[in-house]
């Protein structure tokens, strides 16, 4: 066996998608939203459109969760949506399902989503994957910065807030064991981190419709 083979899933796959992780992370409208320069309408935009995303993700999991591969992934204390729901209807306001639309990103993104995560255990946990451990990875500070940019604490800013879960970082420990753990061969593992680095692809072009449509220069 060679060397990469024997290297743990999750060690390689973490490896695989740095380089495009960390675009998403510097992306214009995540440096304007870190650095504070956003508006509270500016932020809310984000959040309207993952209420399109995660819809669908969380969808997926109900799908996913019966599966033999899939299923021990679908871990509901990760699930965003309650907590979405309940921030935009503070941020957005009664109605706000009836009044947002998804930007062409978003749009694509959800059609990805549609395509690989109901049916493919490894497509739904890329893109998993990329969701989620992205979240719990940046909640904390994305939770303070709410509060102290905005003065959001609970409602508002309940996304942010993986408490259920417990430790982070024993959570990363077991996420971890279900990658390396999972009967993928090297082929599926490759076609998986491809899949991953799709989606930090799409997510990086929903940030940039995000950075037109706010305009983050402006904000600057």
């Amino acid at each position: 066996m060679t060397g990469q083979a024997t290297e743990p899933f999750s060690r390689r796959l973490r490896a695989s998608t740095h380089e495009v992780h960390e675009r998403a992370h510097h992306s214009s409208y995540m440096n304007a939203l870190l650095d504070g320069r956003l508006t509270l309408d500016g932020y809310t935009a984000l959040a309207e459109q993952y209420a399109f995303i995660y819809g669908t993700l969380e969808d997926a999991a109900a799908t996913m969760s019966t599966d033999p591969v899939g299923g021990p992934f679908v871990i509901p204390e990760l699930h965003r949506m309650p907590g979405l729901t309940a921030d935009l209807d503070r941020l957005a306001g009664p109605g706000w399902r009836d009044r947002i639309t998804p930007s062409p990103a978003t749009s694509a993104y959800v059609e990805r989503l549609t395509e690989v995560a109901f049916t493919w255990p490894g497509g739904y946990v890329a893109h998993q994957y990329t969701r989620y451990l992205g979240d719990l990875a940046g909640g904390q500070v994305v939770g303070k910065l709410l509060e102290r940019s905005y003065g959001i604490t609970g409602a508002g800013a309940q996304f942010y807030d993986f408490s259920a879960l417990g430790s982070p970082s024993a959570f990363r420990t077991r996420y971890r064991t279900l990658l390396d753990d999972a009967p993928w061969d090297e082929a599926e593992h490759a076609h998986i981190m491809a899949e991953t680095r799709r989606a930090f692809e799409l997510n990086i072009a929903v940030l940039d419709d995000l950075a037109d449509a706010v305009d983050v220069h402006a904000a600057a």
